[in-house]
């Protein structure tokens, strides 16, 4: 479950995000100075416009027209070139922060534990690396070009128009104060929705994320039709939503249209009247009506920056979650770089997830493992096997106790340092699309041809890549799809072997082979890697029956940790399953 991103601050927030401005400042400095000038040109235009009008067209002046004209000209053009020139730097620091933003994030999810990761969904985290940090570059910038553009000009309009007529200038102030107030009142209500949105869109990834990557099963079990049900569901929960947030947002426009009809008719009303008793020239009226339209049309830059900043307000904060959120395994101020052997030890371990030790998946784990030595792991489902395995790599943290490889703590050890000298195949073989000789390479960047071969050759790998047409250059669908579950098993096996590892973890690995391919796995292990310490999770005991211990685990807690021959003798647990297994054949707990 995601945690809850109301409580960070908006001084936290901004801090955060200002700091991945990092290397676009100077843009995002040079993009309002260039609204600015733009501005300024826009308020001397009609300025120069009312000239033309009074000292010109009124007395019949052409050089005056002509003059004034160039003027107006040479302004318009720098305005146009202050426009272009924010928009262009506008768009370098808004995607330039959008750059960062992903990177710093993703950077940041590479060093989170399993707990950390365990806090964010995975349809949550692609959100906020993608729609959120998409409304944040939008909404910057918006801030960057229109947020220091609008009040500028409405400033500026305002200030012209209280030098040419103090009386009618006060229409255009009372109509600032009341729709900035509207403006308040319409961005508070739809902050509320603009959150819940995003928290649906993450729903609405994962209803699209689980039913692409098990496209398979959702047809085996024609299941399309409930699949589509659920996604509708969550794409009407965010219609709804936005209904309610954009019913709110489009009473912006006719009250800013009253507003302007309204400001216009008031200003040619008393204008008029200003002009006939000689108090007002209609050179200046034409000048207040354009003010009129600049001050207005700044409003509504304004409340379009409104609705962004309340858009983008719930992404900065999803964002800045991602971006502080403190890996809960961290590195010690002084690591051991380096593994002496494969030796593992327990001592009275206990773990939970989230540390909730009314919870404990694992109590009180007490053994000892040799290095080089093969320990088989077996036990129901939930009795902790993988939870064992994962504490070891430091994916998790013991909650109490002590957990030693190679007689260090584990804790005491640079994180690079230990997961390089252990070496996991998980329960879920992950395969990524490219060939199979780039996949292999994943466990040795530079591994050569031999050492890529021998590797496979362990893993019996060698047998199906050999008979492919383009043999380790064989390309490897995304997840693995045109290849067997066997053989991607395997694939995972032999990308382990080629770490060179002291620890080698595998973690029902060989559940989808033969029981014949196993047992060739398990014979090459001890010609290939005699040194290595091994620890088998297997449901099937003909997979951990020759192991030099097998560790029976029962609701979290050691039942059993001898030799097969041992346990058979002393452990009912594991006595009854080799039973249930030989005599009814071979198949999975």
């Amino acid at each position: 479950m995601e945690r809850s991103y109301d409580n960070l601050s908006a001084k936290e927030v901004f801090q955060t995000l200002g700091a991945c401005v990092k290397g676009f400042r100077l843009a995002s400095v040079l993009t309002p100075v260039f609204m600015i000038l733009e501005v300024i040109m826009e308020m001397i235009i009609p300025m120069l416009m009312a000239s033309i009008i009074d000292e010109g067209v009124s007395v019949g002046n052409m050089n005056h027209i002509y003059t004034t004209g160039f003027k107006m000209i040479a302004a318009a053009l720098f305005g146009l070139f202050a426009g272009v020139m924010g928009g262009r730097f506008g768009a370098l620091a808004s995607t330039g922060l959008a750059r960062n933003l992903r990177r710093d994030m993703y950077a940041n999810i590479q060093t989170f534990s399993f707990s950390n990761i365990d806090r964010f969904s995975s349809s949550g985290l692609v959100t906020r690396l993608t729609t959120d940090v998409t409304n944040v570059q939008n909404a910057y910038q918006m801030i960057l070009r229109m947020f220091m553009r609008a009040p500028a000009s409405l400033v500026s309009a305002v200030f012209m128009s209280l030098l040419i007529s103090p009386k009618l200038a006060s229409i255009y102030i009372v109509a600032v104060f009341f729709l900035g107030g509207f403006l308040v009142f319409v961005m508070r209500r739809v902050t509320g929705y603009f959150r819940q949105v995003f928290e649906k869109y993450d729903e609405l990834n994962e209803s699209v994320e689980e039913n692409v990557s098990a496209i398979r099963v959702v047809k085996a079990f024609v299941r399309g039709g409930f699949e589509n049900a659920r996604f509708s569901k969550a794409a009407e929960n965010i219609y709804r939503l936005f209904v309610r947030a954009e019913t709110m947002l489009i009473t912006n426009m006719p009250v800013m249209q009253f507003t302007v009809y309204a400001c216009i008719l008031s200003i040619s009303y008393f204008g008029a009247r200003l002009i006939v008793s000689d108090e007002l020239s209609t050179g200046q009226l034409m000048s207040l009506l354009a003010y009129c339209m600049n001050i207005l049309v700044s409003l509504m830059m304004l409340s379009i920056i409104f609705v962004m900043v309340s858009m983008s307000a719930a992404s900065a904060r999803r964002i800045t979650e991602v971006l502080r959120e403190k890996p809960d395994i961290a590195e010690p101020e002084r690591p051991v770089t380096e593994v002496k052997d494969g030796a593992v030890e327990f001592r009275n371990v206990s773990f939970s997830y989230g540390g909730n030790s009314e919870k404990a998946v694992l109590k009180n784990i007490d053994i000892s493992i040799r290095s080089g030595e093969t320990v088989g792991i077996v036990g129901g489902t939930g009795s902790g096997k993988t939870s064992l395995v994962n504490l070891i790599s430091r994916l998790y943290d013991v909650n109490s106790g002590e957990l030693l490889v190679g007689g260090v703590n584990v804790r005491e050890y640079s994180l690079e340092t230990l997961r390089n000298s252990v070496a996991v195949v998980l329960q879920k073989n992950e395969i990524f699309s490219g060939s199979i000789l780039e996949n292999l390479r994943w466990g040795k960047e530079d591994a050569t041809m031999e050492e890529v071969r021998s590797a496979a050759k362990a893993a019996c790998a060698d047998e199906f890549i050999e008979r492919m047409e383009e043999g380790y250059d064989t390309w490897i669908e995304q997840g693995g799809s045109n290849i067997s579950g066997g053989q991607k098993q395997r694939l995972c096996i032999s990308r382990a072997l080629l770490k060179s590892p002291r620890i080698l973890i595998l973690d029902d690995s060989t559940s989808a082979v033969d029981t014949a391919t196993d047992a060739k796995i398990r014979a090459a292990f001890r010609e290939y890697i005699p040194e290595v310490t091994k620890l088998i999770i297997a449901q099937r005991i003909s997979s951990v029956k020759d192991a030099d211990r097998i560790l029976v685990l029962d609701q979290g807690r050691v039942s059993g940790f001898d030799t097969h021959e041992a346990l058979m003798e002393s452990n009912g647990i594991y006595r009854d399953v080799y039973e249930s297994q030989n005599g009814n054949g071979d198949f999975d707990e």
